[in-house]
């Protein structure tokens, strides 16, 4: 029987490509997985307005849309223009008031703008704002990974973070998180799925647990 196939949309985070969901991998005959990848920012593009170029990109009626990290904020953005079958927000927040204190505590002084982007360059000073743990041994894993380090997109990521002004969560966000998320931690998360010992970078390092519960998870109520 040539039923359709569900599509899942999957957004990397902050300065990642979508390689991180190499891993990624359901059941074929159900789901047709499609991967996102961050466009340049326009100058003074608003979050919104960059959700609804986004959006451009899904080419299906009713899709999945799963983000990690950031793209968990834009996914949900994104949801506000297009209608989803389901939205999972992966190491990520539903509302500003999920950000950590040292977030609120860079919006409230603008001490954002003052972060060194222009040495995103170097991979681990990357890998430790996009992740959350500097690299030793990994670095050429983090280099596979990690591949939008131009200064206009993280001046302007770091800030739509940090700036997210989302104060209700959207009802029917699913939120998976790691107890040990050092990004965004789980003190401050309220009604998620916790993976134990799942850190900002679970989507890599806990992939089973996503490829065998996000199946049940899509086709549950």
């Amino acid at each position: 029987m040539n039923q359709q196939l569900m599509p899942v949309y999957l957004m990397p985070g902050m300065a990642a490509n979508p390689t991180i969901f190499e891993y990624i991998k359901l059941p074929e005959d159900q789901f047709e997985i499609f991967w996102l990848s961050w466009k340049m920012p326009l100058k003074k593009e608003t979050l919104q307005d960059y959700a609804k170029r986004m959006c451009e990109e899904v080419k299906h009626e009713k899709p999945v849309l799963l983000g990690v990290s950031f793209g968990g904020i834009l996914v949900q953005e994104m949801s506000k223009h297009i209608s989803v079958r389901k939205l999972f927000v992966v190491s990520s927040v539903k509302t500003k008031h999920e950000l950590p204190k040292r977030m609120k505590l860079l919006k409230l002084t603008k001490a954002y703008k003052l972060l060194p982007t222009q040495l995103m360059g170097n991979i681990d000073l990357l890998a430790k704002y996009a992740f959350g743990e500097t690299i030793t041994k990994r670095v050429e894993l983090y280099k596979k990974y990690l591949s939008v380090s131009d200064k206009a997109y993280l001046d302007w990521a770091i800030e739509q973070v940090i700036c997210w002004e989302q104060d209700q969560p959207i009802p029917e966000a699913i939120h998976i998180h790691g107890d040990n998320d050092m990004v965004f931690p789980c003190s401050y998360i309220s009604n998620c799925t916790k993976i134990k010992g799942g850190t900002h970078i679970m989507i890599i390092n806990k992939y089973k647990w996503f490829n065998e519960n996000l199946p049940k998870l899509i086709l549950g109520n």
